[in-house]
């Protein structure tokens, strides 16, 4: 009998898409009993309806482009006891998400349920503790038997939240052991915990060689070359920082990639116009080739989301980070200057103060990547799916 997987995501931000598409694409190359196994990516919160999905993801990318401390604020709010966790069952998004899950549970029995946003688990969570039956003329607390299969959390961030955090949860993915000693100290069971690393697209591990990339973006494949971006849809203050780099008087050129925000793009392109410059730039908008890019640079500005931050650890990148939305990028900022993989900007230690440094001393590049290598975690969806794999064949 084919196996079914569920892999829960939502769209505030792009790792948690891409964490779900890494594990489909390893699962679905596995067989159990000469069956293959068979994956869906659900995205939570258009399944709960399109208007909840524009207003929180929506309302997600304009606090991250226009509101960051007021995100951070909501954030840090709901870390505190009064949003405390495993108590979300009275909330009605929980109630509305957990009503809809019941009728895609019913419709599509899987045998296991993978989540990379803490959301949909929080409704699946509530199900499972209650045995809820949730249909529109019930009440939200009128009990009946609903089969709830096992349950794998994937954090797609170096730090943990307390909405990640359920009893019914079977096993938590996290990014690293800094990250379970986390989830550990917030009362989690430790061998309910695996530090596979955050997962990410095979076609990503693989790119073409340095030369060839920045030759085809009209730049020089010897010199020093620093990427500068923001995530998914530009966020961060990409401008000024654009800015300061035009100060450092070092030999080095700049790529800049504004992802989606092509308002952002078009502004760029006016300053540098406008300005007298002696640097080589190369400036693109949305590109499907970061795969290529990251393993062509030498230096990463850019804000430290979840998976950008995976992605540079996995090139061997280190980051100067000069902005981050107040909250979980703060934390990954955290993890990544414990590690000795990145350098923040503080008022006093400028972005071109830390990279005139970094130029003038090539060891202390050496030293940062010396540093990522040790952190670093290559077949995270691999050993998600023989977790699963496991999990399945124990379960019949």
């Amino acid at each position: 009998m084919i196996k079914k997987v569920l892999i829960m995501s939502a769209s505030t931000g792009g790792g948690h898409n891409r964490a779900a598409r890494a594990i489909k694409e390893e699962l679905e190359s596995r067989t159990i009993d000469n069956m293959s196994i068979e994956c869906e990516i659900v995205d939570s919160l258009k399944l709960v309806n399109n208007t909840m999905d524009k207003v929180i993801s929506g309302g997600y990318e304009k606090s991250a482009l226009y509101t960051p401390k007021a995100y951070g604020s909501v954030y840090r709010f709901s870390e505190t006891s009064l949003a405390s966790k495993n108590e979300f069952k009275g909330n009605p998004l929980t109630s509305l998400m957990a009503r809809k899950f019941k009728h895609l549970l019913n419709d599509s029995s899987p045998d296991l349920i993978i989540g990379t946003h803490p959301f949909p688990m929080i409704a699946l969570s509530t199900l499972k503790k209650n045995n809820y039956s949730l249909s529109k003329n019930e009440s939200f607390y009128k009990s009946s038997k609903v089969d709830i299969p096992p349950m794998i959390s994937v954090l797609t961030d170096y730090t943990t939240h307390s909405t990640w955090i359920q009893n019914e949860i079977d096993y938590y993915i996290v990014g690293h052991e800094y990250v379970k000693e986390l989830l550990v100290y917030e009362g989690v069971d430790s061998e309910k915990v695996k530090a596979f690393g955050i997962p990410v697209e095979k076609s990503f591990l693989s790119h073409r060689d340095r030369k060839t990339v920045l030759t085809e973006l009209g730049l020089s494949p010897e010199k020093l070359t620093v990427l500068l971006m923001g995530g998914s849809f530009g966020a961060g203050n990409i401008k000024e920082t654009l800015e300061d780099l035009l100060t450092v008087d070092r030999d080095f050129q700049i790529l800049v990639v504004t992802g989606k925000n092509e308002h952002l793009k078009d502004r760029l392109s006016k300053m540098l116009d406008s300005t007298i410059h002696n640097k080589n730039i190369c400036l693109l908008g949305y590109t499907n080739k970061m795969n290529d890019i990251l393993a062509s640079i030498d230096v990463l500005i850019s804000k430290p989301g979840g998976l950008t931050t995976t992605e540079a650890l996995l090139n061997d990148v280190p980051m100067i980070v000069p902005y981050f939305i107040p909250g979980q990028e703060e934390e990954n900022l955290d993890f990544l200057t414990n590690c000795g993989a990145a350098l923040r900007t503080t008022k006093k230690y400028s972005l071109p103060v830390l990279l005139k440094v970094l130029i003038d001393d090539p060891t202390r590049l050496d030293i940062l990547r010396k540093n990522i290598k040790s952190i670093r975690k290559f077949d995270s969806a691999v050993n998600i799916s023989n977790l699963v794999v496991d999990i399945l064949i124990n379960n019949e």
